[in-house]
């Protein structure tokens, strides 16, 4: 058997920094740090943090007054700053730039008085933030067809915006079907799709050309992992979302000479040695890279937080 690893994959700028701005805080305020909701999607890393003393919470509600608080990468409503200042909570606030980055946008476009179709999957955490930041209509959609049902106000007055971590070809569907039925619609075309998403998108588009099955290391509540097993089966290889190398079927590699290996920017590269090490071991196998592009950005921690 011969491995390949998809290079970039895992873990992102964003999600680094989430997982760093925790750290220090614990290391500088001392345990607990209360977190709202998972830092980032993905059980390994949430484990990890809170074995070192970080407390997960659904809702701030449970955090005792004054204490250290983190928001996690994916963003917050405004009602939910507006609580934490009520419960006099001490926020650092871990919203990736590219994700404070689109609230920005839908704020300026809101602003404008323009009504925002909001790209994205309904319930996931980025859409919820983003749905509580932007003050006017918003409508939120996920697939092309939607469009044709969509009823505005003013089809002259029209704005786009997308979950950052969505595919690119789904988004690019959506956005000419939304400028096909209202032309005057503004919007940033792909570009709110965090870099990270598009690389490793890409990254497993060329895996898929050489593998005859991918495994992606992620969380199944992870939307850019998801994304990355949809593209490969688009692609016509079988295509399997797993935790860790605890969750492989041997089956899925019967007969198979060529297994691709990748994973979504939450997930640890810890876990894709430990896949490699358990096929290694079971199917001798050799393992090599295929890299598309380098990745060499860093976000810059909250000021309290830096050295």
């Amino acid at each position: 058997m011969r491995i390949v690893l998809a290079r970039p994959r895992g873990f992102c700028a964003g999600v680094e920094r989430a997982i760093e701005i925790v750290e220090r805080a614990l290391s500088r305020f001392g345990p607990p740090v209360y977190v709202r909701h998972e830092i980032v999607h993905n059980r390994h890393v949430v484990a990890d943090l809170e074995a070192k003393g970080a407390v997960f919470v659904d809702e701030l509600d449970v955090v005792p007054p004054g204490s250290v608080t983190v928001f996690s990468a994916h963003g917050v409503a405004y009602s939910v700053e507006r609580n934490a200042q009520q419960r006099t909570l001490d926020v650092i606030d871990a919203t990736c730039p590219l994700v404070t980055k689109v609230h920005i946008e839908g704020q300026r476009y809101a602003g404008e008085g323009r009504t925002v179709i909001l790209i994205g999957h309904a319930g996931h955490a980025e859409i919820i933030g983003t749905l509580g930041r932007i003050s006017g209509p918003v409508k939120l959609i996920s697939t092309a067809e939607e469009v044709a049902s969509l009823v505005v106000d003013d089809p002259e007055k029209l704005a786009y915006i997308t979950q950052t971590t969505l595919s690119i070809d789904d988004t690019r569907v959506i956005i000419d079907a939304l400028k096909a039925r209202f032309p005057a619609i503004v919007g940033p075309d792909i570009r709110d799709i965090c870099y990270a998403t598009q690389n490793r998108q890409r990254a497993v588009r060329e895996l898929a050309r050489i593998a005859e099955v991918i495994l992606v290391v992620g969380s199944q509540n992870s939307s850019n992992s998801n994304r990355l097993r949809e593209i490969g089966e688009e692609l016509g290889v079988p295509s399997y979302l797993i935790d860790d190398a605890s969750a492989v079927n041997p089956a899925w590699l019967h007969s198979k000479s060529t297994v691709g290996i990748t994973a979504g920017a939450s997930a640890p590269d810890s876990l894709v040695d430990q896949l490699v090490e358990v096929l290694q071991r079971r199917h001798d196998a050799e393992v090599t890279t295929l890299s598309t592009i380098e990745e060499n950005v860093r976000f810059r921690l909250p000021a309290r937080l830096a050295d």
